[in-house]
């Protein structure tokens, strides 16, 4: 009995040791491969972790640096943030900051230059949206109307699409073209929330231009409601 046993692990034995002798080597290698990559990755979530951590800090840099009023010091911490957490969201807040505190101590260009850097750079499509509605303002307080309307004619985030046509409206209306600004506040107005304190700016712009918004809605949909039959009930 105990031979025959004997001679059943040997077989086992030897089968095994056969497979192993076929296949151990890219077996190895494929547990290499998993086990690397399972470390690669916890590697890399860590390098996020820290990356955003420092990031924030540099962040805080900033706004402080916004709050004292320091320009060189606004220009050198955003400078800092750029060149070491560009690719973070808050170097895109940062370059949000930076621009306003530039704008609001007259230095128009390095505004431009910090809203520029985030239309070009930051991965946040409402951030990038937001850099691209304030460079337009810059643009058009400047007048330049036609590399406001070429960047407002890039895409937006579609919560920002109907600012971007209010803006689109406020330069063609600048450049006396009354026709156009109307369709571009029409679509604005149409767009907004009804709930929105901004669409009542629409509409005071579009009475400005002796269109009633409301009116003009209710005119489009009475004859739809006159073609249903279930309005008749």
């Amino acid at each position: 009995m105990s031979t025959h046993l004997d001679l059943e692990e040997q077989e086992q034995l030897a089968e095994l040791k056969h497979f192993w002798k076929q296949y151990g080597n890219a077996i190895s290698w494929l547990l290499i491969a998993v086990f690397g990559a399972v470390a690669a990755w916890n590697g890399y979530q860590y390098w996020q972790t820290r990356q955003a951590v420092q990031a924030s800090v540099m962040y805080d840099e900033v706004d402080r640096a916004v709050r004292s009023g320091d320009i060189p010091r606004i220009e050198r911490a955003f400078a800092d943030m750029k060149d070491r957490f560009g690719g973070t969201v808050y170097a895109d807040q940062s370059g949000l900051l930076a621009a306003k505190a530039f704008y609001d101590n007259g230095k128009l260009d390095a505004s431009k230059a910090a809203l520029t850097w985030v239309t070009e750079s930051a991965k946040d499509e409402g951030y990038q949206s937001i850099a691209k509605l304030r460079l337009a303002g810059l643009l058009l307080e400047t007048k330049a109307y036609d590399e406001a309307l070429k960047l407002l004619a890039g895409a937006f985030a579609k919560d920002f699409a109907p600012l971007a046509s209010d803006r689109r409206g406020d330069i063609l209306l600048v450049q006396g073209k009354k026709i156009e600004a109307r369709a571009e506040y029409e679509k604005a107005y149409k767009a907004l929330d009804e709930r929105a304190e901004y669409r009542r700016l629409v509409e005071v712009k579009l009475n400005a231009l002796g269109v009633d918004p409301v009116a003009v809605a209710v005119a489009t949909t009475a004859p739809l409601k006159a073609a249903d039959p279930e309005s008749k009930k």
